[in-house]
């Protein structure tokens, strides 16, 4: 990996584990994290290895917000140009081929928030705490937040953080469907592995082909994506398949070897 100053990166089992590391801006993103974090993903998709990443943030936050201090002085197209920055990088990330998994250890506001949607799986500390404050600043949300955000939870929910600017808590959140699991700050690191774990003994082509469809869900009609399905579905049947071996394995009562 390269040798980043704002992003750490260690790979275990095949498990990607990168950690924002900039406390003290409580990981508040600026133009350094989008292009650290756009090498990385350059990286990771090309490497067959990974099966899953986690993304964390040091200290008390996952990602407080966007850098106001960089953003203050921007102009319209200035301003403009750092929203469509942000997107790019966050839909790479949710283009990875592989599952990525947000364990939010504190604040997820603003960027934050939105960075966190772009993951697949949103796992949160007891301590966490969400929110899309924009309107507070008289701005809305620069990085797909008002797009991600009723996806995920329903317009009237969206609609609710997204001009209340209302601080929620880890319980709401789950509620909400903003995210899957709560644990306790101690453990999260752990949990979050031990999900990535059990994701990565599953067969790799099926888990990827799986996040690539559900994905597609969103942005079809039932109909060509289940069309879609169909064709994929397929693809792993026959000799020297995933599915071929995952199958044998069932019947031969023993482990698969992907």
């Amino acid at each position: 990996m390269s040798d980043f100053k704002i992003l750490t990166t260690e790979i275990r089992k095949g498990i990607a584990i990168v950690v924002i590391n900039r406390p003290e801006a409580l990981n508040a993103l600026n133009t350094l994290f989008f292009e650290e974090m756009d090498l990385l993903i350059a990286q990771l998709a090309q490497d067959q290895s990974i099966r899953v990443m986690i993304l964390t943030g040091e200290g008390k936050a996952f990602v407080a917000g966007a850098d106001i201090a960089e953003m203050v002085d921007k102009n319209a197209d200035e301003g403009s140009a750092f929203g469509s920055r942000g997107q790019h990088t966050f839909r790479s990330l949710e283009l990875l081929p592989f599952p990525v998994i947000a364990a939010i250890n504190g604040f997820a506001l603003g960027g934050g928030l939105e960075l966190a949607m772009a993951c697949d799986i949103r796992i949160a500390s007891a301590k966490a705490k969400f929110g899309q404050p924009e309107v507070n600043l008289g701005l809305t949300p620069g990085f797909a937040g008002t797009q991600r955000l009723p996806r995920l939870v329903g317009l009237g929910n969206a609609l609710y953080l997204l001009t209340s600017a209302e601080m929620i808590d880890a319980s709401t959140a789950l509620r909400m469907g903003l995210i899957q699991q709560i644990i306790e700050p101690d453990h999260l690191l752990d949990e979050a592995f031990k999900l990535a774990e059990t994701i990565a003994k599953k067969g790799p082509q099926a888990v990827r082909k799986v996040k690539m469809l559900t994905r597609k869900a969103l942005e079809t009609d039932l109909e060509t994506g289940s069309e879609l399905e169909a064709d994929h579905f397929g693809s792993l049947f026959g000799k020297n398949t995933e599915g071929h071996e995952g199958m044998k394995a069932f019947l031969e009562k023993r482990k698969p070897n992907w």
